[in-house]
């Protein structure tokens, strides 16, 4: 069925039978590709039957959907004419993971961070009414993304007026770890409310027999409905803001789901239509272990298996050397923002019981929560993917920064994380976080040297980062001297050995984090052309380390895998210019890193060939610039 469908209006005329197939094609079309390319797997077998309700239901895309977070949305692709591209899902050249106004006119708005559906729908929803068009604007929200506080902003201004849209509560007791909080308490007795749906259900019943008055009471009911709610439902949250709630219904039932859609498009103000949904639905694995599949690498179907075994992570790092340094300060405290797993905060807290905090989709919130137990006394820990601490700079400056306070910032994914591509790729934090006064920002070469780092974190009584890739680099450079603030490391001179000082070298390879073992192998590839070439692990992004920059004469390639405006290279470059012009010297600086632009999805090591950070594209340019020199 998936062959022959060209676009959503092909559904509105199939059966109900022909529906439920479609559905089971959906969710076998996905397995069978995120079993091949990686993805979201769990979050958009859930999805599904709604997927199918909202395309039979609207007439997009001239009616706006929105996806929250957009890692559900698979089926959606598939249903509006990228059936034939979705192997290429997260390839290189391929389809985005997440929605992408620039990959279809169906993708109403660009996602891939939580929380922002509802602001973005009710700005579509007040653009419609000014602008004097007519069409329904549907914004499908995740009970995880109801943990971030910009939903609750979005809410509190639509409660100001009566501007007609639909939210869908996705509720599947899930964000990408258990839900935390109230919400979710509260969800949970709606979610188990069969008392209200049963009264309900029977009053109307037994009113609609009674042929004259029966409507008319029917009609008078309506008014008091509110308070039937409060008796039995203890307190309907959403009508505090003014939405009608409609539900819950059972997100896998298509027709259920239908009429329900059918009766938000009718309601006089906004409405907000409550779905129980199962997370992983149709694939055992994934309904067993949905946080295991929320983010899946490539795995063999029958067993759920990944299918290459997993290289060493930084986060398993990061958590020894953390639980190591909770049983030696009672004062240390872990933070984290729905992401216990994925950071190895899961492994802290099992090992330190009611230490380590998961305050759901909130980073701003975790922040300045981190910034309060710092000035109490405490020693916190806020372990973060990169993409998802943009939402925490002003926290970071305002709250953490500016009196100076001992929070350590833990900044996993850092660098370019691959598939899931320009909303998640992690190149922004070392630009951004150098220019906030008094903060030491840093980057590991290997797991060994983030132990170290968190260890040094530990005794530092001001606001630090540390920032790393998933993947933890082997230690090839024989040996990790200890950690000094503010300074850097030596790990290859021209003549092979690691020292102090070597002024005998053609060009010098200054690398930040994972770029140290790329100038390493690269310094190796100059050597067999007579290259000799120095590497110095930059330990420190922010500050630089004066002293050694000092010492540096002659051609300089910065390596960093990160923005390079504003960032790491740019700065040494800034520090040697102005060297230079005082001295009345030359030094010759290339930066080598992303340029000003959003990094499309591709695996890691495709992207560092595309941008140049590769060992042989280091190695290469590195010649051409010695070679320059020399003629110069």
């Amino acid at each position: 069925m998936l062959e022959s469908i060209t676009g959503p209006r092909d559904l509105k005329a199939m059966s109900e039978d022909e529906l439920k197939t479609l559905a089971d094609e959906l969710r076998s079309e996905i397995i069978a590709t995120v079993a091949r390319t990686g993805g979201h797997l769990a979050s958009n077998l859930g999805t599904v039957e709604l997927t199918i309700a909202l395309h039979c239901e609207l007439d997009c895309p001239h009616d706006k959907l929105l996806f929250d977070v957009g890692h559900q949305a698979y089926a959606h692709k598939l249903l509006t004419g990228r059936y034939k591209t979705f192997g290429t899902l997260r390839q290189q050249g391929g389809i985005s993971g997440f929605p992408r106004r620039s990959e279809s006119e169906y993708d109403s708005f660009s996602v891939g961070h939580a929380s922002t559906a509802i602001s973005a729908a009710l700005g579509m929803a007040r653009a419609r009414d000014a602008l004097g068009d007519d069409y329904q604007v549907v914004a499908v929200v995740g009970d995880g993304a109801l943990t971030g506080g910009m939903c609750y902003e979005a809410l509190n201004d639509l409660g100001t007026t009566r501007t007609h849209m639909t939210i869908i509560l996705n509720d599947n007791e899930m964000s990408i770890a258990r839900n935390v909080g109230a919400l979710s308490r509260h969800l949970t007795r709606l979610r188990n409310s069969s008392t209200y749906r049963a009264t309900k259900a029977l009053v109307r019943s037994r009113l609609g027999r009674l042929k004259h008055i029966g409507p008319m009471l029917i009609s008078a009911l309506e008014h008091i409905k509110d308070a039937l709610k409060q008796v039995l439902v203890r307190g309907s949250f959403f009508e505090v803001f003014g939405l009608e709630y409609i539900g819950p219904v059972d997100g896998h039932d298509i027709r259920a789901l239908r009429e329900a859609l059918r009766h938000a498009k009718a309601a006089d103000r906004p409405a907000l239509l409550h779905i129980i949904t199962q997370k992983g639905k149709g694939y055992a694995p994934a309904e067993n272990m949905p946080e295991r599949f929320h983010g899946t690498a490539p795995f063999f179907i029958e067993t759920g298996e990944a299918q290459s075994p997993g290289s060493g992570l930084n986060s398993d790092e990061m958590a020894a050397e953390l639980h190591t340094v909770m049983k030696r300060d009672p004062r240390a405290i872990g933070i984290t923002a729905a992401m216990p797993s994925g950071t190895g905060m899961d492994v802290v807290g099992v090992r330190n019981p009611g230490r380590v905090f998961d305050v759901g989709i909130a980073e701003e919130h975790a922040m300045t929560l981190a910034a309060g137990m710092a000035a109490a006394g405490a020693r916190p820990y806020v372990c973060l993917y990169s993409t998802f601490l943009q939402r925490a700079f002003d926290q970071v400056i305002h709250d953490v920064a500016l009196d100076k306070l001992p929070v350590c910032l833990l900044i996993d994914r850092a660098g370019a994380v691959g598939a899931d591509g320009v909303t998640h790729q992690g190149v922004f934090d070392m630009a951004f976080l150098s220019i906030v006064p008094g903060m030491r920002v840093m980057s590991p070469r290997c797991g060994k040297e983030l132990r170290l780092m968190v260890d040094f974190a530990s005794r530092l009584d001001a606001p630090c980062a540390i920032r790393y890739a998933k993947d933890a680099d082997e230690d090839i450079c024989g040996g990790i001297a200890p950690i000094r603030d503010g300074r850097w490391e030596r790990v290859r001179l021209a003549n092979g050995k690691a020292g102090a000082g070597d002024s005998d070298c053609d060009v010098t390879l200054i690398a930040v984090g994972c770029m140290v073992n790329v100038a390493l192998q690269a310094s190796e590839m100059l050597a067999e052309k007579g290259v000799k070439a120095n590497v110095i692990n930059a330990r420190f992004v922010k500050p630089l380390d004066g002293d050694m920059l000092s010492e540096i004469y002659g051609a300089v390639i910065t390596l960093e895998d990160g923005i390079l405006p504003g960032g790491f290279g740019a700065a040494v470059k800034l520090w040697l210019d102005a060297r230079d012009e005082r001295e009345g010297c030359l030094t010759h600086v290339e930066c080598v890193g992303y340029p000003d632009e959003f990094i499309e999805h591709a695996g890691r090591k495709a992207i560092f060939k595309k941008y140049g950070l590769d060992a042989k594209s280091v190695a290469a340019r590195a010649a051409r610039l010695v070679q320059g020199e020399s003629a110069s």
